[in-house]
């Protein structure tokens, strides 16, 4: 009652000034075109899907299976950037094998449109396409995972990259532009970071490489450090280091 009396007693002047506190208050916490819906953070369930491929119909989850997958998207076939980072996952495709890494594309094209393409990239690319290319004309599986954006275009999807860890949660995020193509081995790199990290309480430095030097976590205290790492060298409390160990 006490807060309507107020507001009557305003002036018209003293109610405008009121007025635009409120709204710059209320869009300053929340902007116009803002999306408000959930977006996907590391740590969270991969979203599961159906869909068609050519090589058939999967279940995203259930063609994971219990091991490692990454998904990555193209913003178009029979576009020039993609026909090479298609062909190049293909030749490196083995080293994601042997790490027990399932690899998976998508793009918002229709599956008549990824078979006829991939003998393109297979000629220009000396490649032999051997993964599963999701089609998704309906925008479900791009959706899902926030691979379009508005921004930059809002039809075709950004250069996305998911790494789904065996517990089918997301590990990795990486987007890039349509114009810049992506680092492969970079994102093995980082495969193998994930895959030793996940096993041991480590965590690996810049440019890290496998069999290179790698840091003991902070959650790790000193005592269980000298029982679990032996020989390690302290650089200050914070930054211990040590050699990467077996698998």
């Amino acid at each position: 009652m006490q807060q309507r009396d107020k507001l009557d007693s305003l002036t018209e002047y003293d109610f405008v000034l009121y007025y635009r506190h409120a709204v710059g208050f209320y869009l300053l916490h929340n902007p116009i075109g803002k999306d408000y819906t959930m977006s996907l953070q590391l740590g969270d369930v991969a979203p599961d899907f159906t869909a068609e491929t050519t090589e058939g119909t999967i279940n995203f989850h259930e063609w994971l299976g219990d091991g490692w997958g990454i998904l990555f998207s193209h913003p178009a076939d029979f576009t020039p950037v993609c026909t090479t980072e298609l062909g190049a996952m293909a030749n490196i495709k083995e080293e994601f094998d042997k790490r027990g890494v399932k690899v998976l594309a998508i793009s918002v094209d229709p599956l008549e449109s990824h078979e006829g393409w991939i003998s393109d990239i297979n000629e220009t690319q000396n490649a032999t396409v051997n993964y599963p290319m999701i089609a998704d004309p309906d925008r479900q599986v791009a959706d899902l995972y926030e691979m379009i954006h508005p921004n930059a275009d809002n039809t075709l999807t950004v250069r996305s990259v998911f790494v789904i860890g065996p517990d089918k949660t997301i590990k990795l995020m990486l987007t890039y532009p349509a114009s810049t193509g992506r680092n492969f081995d970079e994102i093995l790199r980082v495969v193998d970071s994930l895959q030793l990290t996940a096993k041991h309480s480590l965590a690996t430095p810049v440019n890290w490489r496998p069999g290179e030097d790698v840091i003991i976590s902070p959650t790790v205290t000193d005592e269980e450090a000298d029982e679990r790492f032996p020989g390690y060298t302290a650089v200050k409390p914070y930054l211990r280091v040590i050699q990467q160990p077996a698998e």
